[in-house]
């Protein structure tokens, strides 16, 4: 794997984790947040990529069909996770999730598409998975202020949190009643459910990079122009609280929008030369990069965990890397 694109994923890592502990301060309704800033992507980014090179001479309908599939899987992610999140443990939900989406897209792509993988980036790839599912099950916060706020996170910002990772899910509504989590088996589930969602629109995001050799930057414009779509209805239905949200979260919204679209264009960018099984479980080092700022910036408790899971992330891309 080359340096640069080692270099593309960890700095989309980066970025990824910052937008989420911005996400994690919002104020206002989580489902217009997340319709705010994706409507900021969509207007910065749809100027922007007329400019890409390749641009105009990739308008066609294999761009639009394949940025609708798109935005269309990044929905289907964000319905089931907020659906998981209101009927399973959180913590149960996001540890599986995390984990068995790149390993579905690593099977996948070594078994079924044929991807070659030396032994070492293979080892070097479960390290990082491994590194992950530490972070997410031993490394949440136990406070109950702070399992709060990790509540809050997961509504806000955190089912947003990866289309860009980041897909536009239904975060809970201020006013609703906090909901009652179903058994640890039921997160499970849900949560192999939510991997196979990000298993999905990561291997057709990759299959749109190097298949149909699309430019990232006007893909992923028209696809955040499906996402806003896509939540448009429900963000209408709550039309009375738009310019109260943007008042409490306008610098938030403005930062979110701008950053969120960055880390998934240079993960795209990686794509075009990177086998995706290297890439899926390379882009997760971001929940152990997040964990670590929570740990900074919010105070959050259970360090050891979090530096162990990012022991073993790094060790994982140095292994990839070499």
């Amino acid at each position: 794997m080359s340096t640069l694109s080692v270099s593309l994923i960890l700095l989309a890592a980066v970025v990824h984790a910052v937008w989420n502990i911005l996400a994690k301060g919002v104020r206002g309704n989580g489902t217009l947040f997340v319709w705010w800033y994706g409507l900021v992507s969509a207007i910065v980014l749809v100027p922007v990529s007329l400019l890409e090179p390749g641009a105009w001479q990739s308008w066609g309908w294999p761009l639009v069909g394949a940025a609708v599939v798109s935005g269309l899987l990044h929905t289907v992610y964000g319905i089931a996770l907020q659906t998981g999140y209101d009927r399973a443990p959180l913590g149960v939900v996001y540890a599986v999730a995390r984990g068995t989406g790149p390993m579905i897209t690593m099977f996948v792509a070594v078994l079924l598409l044929g991807e070659q993988l030396s032994l070492t980036a293979a080892a070097g790839a479960v390290a990082v998975l491994v590194g992950v599912a530490v972070v997410a099950t031993f490394g949440t916060p136990t406070s109950p202020a702070a399992a709060s706020s990790e509540d809050d996170a997961a509504a806000a910002g955190g089912a947003a949190g990866d289309t860009a990772g980041g897909s536009p899910s239904a975060p809970h509504d201020d006013a609703a009643p906090a909901p009652r989590r179903g058994s640890a088996l039921t997160g499970v589930l849900w949560g192999a459910a939510v991997g196979a969602c990000i298993a999905g629109y990561t291997l057709w995001d990759d299959h749109s990079m190097t298949a149909l050799d699309l430019p990232p930057v006007l893909y992923f414009a028209l696809t955040s122009v499906v996402l806003v779509l896509t939540l448009t209805p429900k963000a209408w239905r709550q039309r009375e609280q738009m310019v109260e949200s943007w008042r409490l979260d306008r610098g938030k919204i403005v930062s979110v929008g701008l950053l969120s679209p960055l880390a998934y264009i240079l993960v795209l960018f990686a794509m075009q030369s990177t086998p995706v099984a290297l890439v899926a479980p390379l882009r997760e080092s971001s929940i152990v990069v997040g964990s670590l700022l929570a740990w900074w910036i919010h105070k959050e408790n259970r360090l050891v965990p979090r530096l162990v899971g990012c022991a073993a992330v790094l060790t994982g891309i140095a292994l990839i890397s070499a």
